[in-house]
């Protein structure tokens, strides 16, 4: 089940960071720019779970193993990897897509690793706090020199000069300081990376083909450029230097497991369904190629593009060459869902959830199909499942929006105001949580656990799980 979301409490860490350089590397405009929309962010369980595959023993390697890092899918289509509140690696869909084995994404995620265990975000804040510091003296002693020379009377006195030389001067050396810190961490961040590939017994040739790649990309870009005027390393420079300890690695030659290059290869195809042009898709995985990839692709864009049909049959051939895949009875049950058949959408969700370990994700489908049945019967075993699922996924907005359904046919308003609320706030859309949860409080005894989700809403503190 691909997903476009957007997760308040992601964009606002996000957009903070991002704030914060802004402020000092960009005009004031650029940065407020930042602040009108958070990053849409992309949920699905077989890509998310794949991901933390990818990343668990590399944290573990770094000593952040018991952290609880996330894995955050952002709806873009470029390579980007990066990392801003320490809590999360954030990655472009486009860098799934592009990384054509599971070596190349693991190389990238490494390196991100790399950024966090050398805690290079808080030190970034400490350098940005202390060049805001800096900028604020020198504008204070480049003033104070412009309204002496002022005072003199002569518009070309000397004074007036050096005033206005103290207070772009030091900018720009703060400017070219902080840059150049930025380019160490991200060599930092290498040469961290290749030691836990190392510690984990993986190759490093992955991000380093990764980097090379781009190189070439970039290097046209970066020709003539000032290298104290780049945030990152030079690319040839850092490729080359990223060469020198990455094939002395004992696991340089080290190639994928198959199954696990099996599964990246599932991943990226179910991704270009879903966020491709139905014609881009069948470019890619054209009806000549029948590996399991090519038609897992064809079978989603099938059905995400009108011939129900056909996709059902496609996906049935699927699950009875892999009866155990909990993703292909999930496609199948958003297949029918999407396509107004709740009801025969249940098994097949049922199923998935099963074979899934009970994912969240996939719970909420199962839950947005038993409410659409409109069949009451099935109303409090929906409820049952989406606590659940909303309880281990709390960001996700879908499951109290139809957990708020569910309570609404039932007729207990207070809790499907509360879940609308939610639901909302986690959209980002406050004024209408705080409506929502204004309400509720009205509904529910003071003091009970359901008046007080619904306070911590009206005073804008962070909702507690349901």
């Amino acid at each position: 089940m691909l997903l476009q979301l957007v997760s308040r409490k992601t964009a606002s860490a996000l957009t903070a960071l991002v704030t914060a350089v802004s402020l000092v590397l960009s005009p004031l405009p650029a940065a407020r720019a930042q602040q009108a929309k958070g990053p849409p962010v992309l949920r699905d369980t077989e890509t998310e779970q794949l991901l933390r595959e990818y990343t668990r023993p590399i944290l573990r390697a770094a000593g952040m193993e018991k952290q609880n890092i996330q894995m955050v899918i952002l709806n873009d289509s470029s390579f980007n990897a990066f990392v801003a509140d320490g809590r999360r690696i954030f990655v472009n869909y486009g860098a799934i897509m592009q990384s054509e084995t599971p070596n190349q994404l693991i190389g990238v995620l490494a390196h991100e690793t790399g950024h966090l265990a050398g805690g290079h975000l808080a030190k970034l804040r400490e350098q940005l706090a202390s060049a805001q510091t800096q900028m604020i003296i020198a504008m204070l002693l480049g003033a104070g020199a412009m309204v002496a020379g002022a005072r003199s009377g002569n518009p070309n006195n000397g004074l007036a000069n050096a005033g206005a030389a103290a207070v772009a001067g030091p900018q720009e050396m703060i400017r070219r300081s902080l840059l150049s810190y930025q380019r160490q961490q991200e060599e930092n961040a290498d040469r961290a990376g290749v030691k836990f590939l190392n510690a984990t017994g993986q190759s490093p040739r992955g991000m380093y083909e990764t980097f090379k790649r781009f190189t070439g990309e970039s290097l046209f870009a970066a020709r003539g450029a000032d290298p104290y005027l780049q945030s990152h390393p030079m690319p040839a420079e850092r490729v080359e230097a990223l060469a020198q300890f990455a094939r002395s690695s004992p696991y340089w030659d080290k190639k994928d497991d198959p199954a696990l290059q099996m599964r990246h290869d599932m991943a990226r195809a179910k991704i270009s369904a879903f966020m491709e042009r139905p014609e881009t898709v069948y470019r890619r995985y054209p009806q000549s190629n029948d590996g399991v990839p090519a038609r897992y692709a064809r079978a989603i864009s099938t059905y995400l593009h009108g011939d129900l049909r056909s996709a059902l049959t496609q996906i049935d051939a699927l699950i009875q060459l892999q009866p155990n895949n909990p993703y292909f009875y999930e496609v199948r049950g958003q297949a029918l869902l999407e396509s107004g058949k709740p009801a025969e959408a249940i098994p097949p969700l049922q199923k998935a959830v099963h074979l899934s370990g009970n994912a969240p994700l996939i719970e909420m489908l199962l839950g947005q199909a038993l409410v659409g049945t409109d069949n009451k019967a099935y109303t409090d075993e929906a409820i049952r499942i989406l606590r659940a699922a909303v309880a281990r996924e709390p960001e996700a907005p879908i499951g109290y929006t139809q957990l708020a359904m569910a309570y609404g046919r039932k007729g207990d308003y207070a809790e499907a105001d509360l879940a609308s609320a939610q639901a909302a706030y986690l959209r980002g859309d406050n004024k209408t949580a705080r409506e929502l949860a204004t309400r509720a409080k009205t509904r529910f005894a003071v003091g009970t656990p359901g008046w007080v989700k619904a306070d911590d809403i009206v005073t804008a503190k962070s909702p507690r799980g349901n």
